[in-house]
């Protein structure tokens, strides 16, 4: 059944993971979009947009993900893989925002010392070669160019602003790369894992992220 994508304004249901919106025709040709205790009254015909959003949540700018087990890189490699990852989910009439919501259970975490530190939105995930079976993707990809071993176990990248793809059944995050010579460095591509997704939006690189803990 189709999450994401565009959805002419008719009586249906659209469940994205433990969400569903119900969208119901008036007798005077108005819509009634609900989801939960959200409901907006949608006059005339069109259309409406599910997307996926960064797991930005209460208005993290972080997306921490916990890598279980962590992953040995060895000297001078390169590693690609696939996470998973939390997303939240934008309704559009047009270009405007109507709903947004999380999806799955949310988790927050401390990035940093106590004093400094920053709220993040906080997921763990083992790291496959295989794409995932989950709503939320992102491909990983992990460089060493120093000539020692070396451990990842996270990953911490912004996340504000940052473009999101999609297929109908499934979001993706852009490629990150994340670089491991002191302090390890996340890079938000702003690239698609697959040129046949469609973008949230225009896709641009995010700055480069310093991993200082």
């Amino acid at each position: 059944m189709r999450t994401f994508g565009e959805f002419k304004l008719r009586t249906m249901f659209v469940n994205v993971l433990d969400r569903r919106i119900r969208i119901t025709e008036n007798p005077d040709g108005t819509f009634l979009y609900q989801r939960g205790d959200v409901s907006i009254l949608l006059s005339g015909r069109g259309t409406i947009r599910i997307m996926p959003a960064p797991a930005e949540g209460y208005g993290v700018k972080f997306l921490m993900i916990r890598l279980k087990p962590k992953v040995g890189v060895p000297p001078g490699d390169v590693v690609e893989g696939y996470v998973t990852a939390p997303i939240d989910v934008v309704v559009k009439s047009g270009n405007t925002l109507i709903d947004k919501f999380v999806v799955g259970r949310e988790k927050y975490a401390l990035y940093g010392e106590r004093t400094i530190g920053v709220i993040a939105r906080y997921h763990v995930s083992g790291f496959t070669e295989e794409e995932p079976d989950s709503i939320g993707v992102m491909k990983l990809i992990l460089k060493n160019p120093t000539s020692d071993w070396k451990l990842v176990d996270k990953v911490v990248l912004p996340i504000r602003n940052s473009v999101m793809f999609y297929s109908e059944t499934r979001a993706y995050y852009p490629v990150v790369v994340l670089t491991t010579k002191e302090p390890y460095e996340v890079n938000n591509t702003g690239n698609p894992p697959d040129r046949t997704l469609k973008p949230t939006h225009k896709a641009e690189p995010l700055p480069n992220f310093r991993m200082r803990w």
